[in-house]
């Protein structure tokens, strides 16, 4: 019972914290699955999604400060796309890569600006941020809510895919670029979607993330950001499914790591596994297997 008293809590943080990289994730599969491009800027949207809510509290309840943080994050990804990418839709992909990275850092030192460099810490949000016991382990109540959280959104996520007009035009778009403007599809219309469900998703990974770590600087959406990358390209990137199943293996190794006291290589062990990834499996758990034509 001590044992499991003991590791409880790094079990449910594992899976917590899986569930808040699976919403990260998410983001840079679906815009690879339809761009083939990695969002680099998608970890910085997640790092002004926890700022937006820190100055909206400061002047209004949190009951409108989290709908108006999570509207204004999706217009910020909405912006993103609109300024990074779309006038670069027929340039080389370099340039569009190069774009992202740009406009990363351009967000990051926008952040740098409002806050003058200085930690900004989160605020407690009542329930979510209380403190429970599960089965003599402490922990806050967001831990608990994550996971079940994230599964709920990513099935909603994946009926729109399946079942709507968008969702159809998004797999035909990811199918083949090509063709599916040919047969009328409105590419513009269908990216910008994909951006700004990406956003919506990284802004509730943002409250949930931050109701933890309640820290938020300029450069705090980079770990995460990277983490959930790692996990879009273990499970296959351009796979919702994969990109979730991979942030769960990530969150919950990651703490299992911190539990046995080996706390220092708990970020190591996620980019070690990316590159027995891409060495072994290039195409992920999940991904398509590619074959050139000739």
């Amino acid at each position: 019972m001590d044992f499991v008293t003991k590791n409880l809590p790094y079990l449910l943080a594992g899976i917590s914290t899986g569930g808040q990289y699976a919403l990260i994730a998410i983001g840079y599969t679906m815009v690879y699955g339809i761009l083939r491009l990695i969002n680099f800027a998608h970890g910085d949207v997640f790092m002004a999604a926890g700022l937006i809510l820190i100055y909206a509290h400061t002047v209004l309840p949190l009951f409108i400060s989290i709908p108006l943080t999570i509207i204004f994050t999706v217009i910020l990804g909405f912006a993103v796309e609109r300024i990074a990418y779309k006038p670069l839709r027929n340039a080389p992909r370099m340039s569009i890569m190069i774009s992202a990275i740009g406009m990363s850092y351009l967000l990051q030192n926008l952040a740098l600006y409002v806050t003058g460099g200085l930690t900004q810490y989160y605020p407690s949000i009542p329930w979510i941020s209380d403190t429970v016991n599960i089965m003599g382990a402490m922990t806050k109540r967001v831990t608990i809510i994550t996971p079940f959280l994230t599964i709920l959104l990513v099935l909603a996520l994946v009926f729109l895919i399946k079942h709507t007009k968008i969702g159809m035009a998004m797999r035909a778009v990811s199918r083949d670029f090509e063709t599916a403007e040919l047969m009328g599809i409105k590419l513009n219309s269908v990216i910008s979607t994909t951006f700004i469900i990406g956003s919506f998703l990284a802004a509730i990974g943002s409250i949930l993330f931050f109701s933890n770590y309640t820290g938020v600087t300029p450069t705090v959406g980079a770990m995460p950001g990277l983490k959930a990358f790692v996990a879009a390209v273990f499970g296959g990137i351009g796979s919702i499914p994969g990109a979730v199943i991979g942030a769960f293996i990530i969150g919950i190794c990651e703490n299992i790591i911190k539990g046995l006291g080996w706390t220092t290589f708990s970020d190591a062990f996620t980019f070690v596994l990316l590159i027995g990834v891409l060495m072994f499996m290039p195409t992920g758990l999940f991904g398509e297997k590619t074959t050139d034509k000739v």
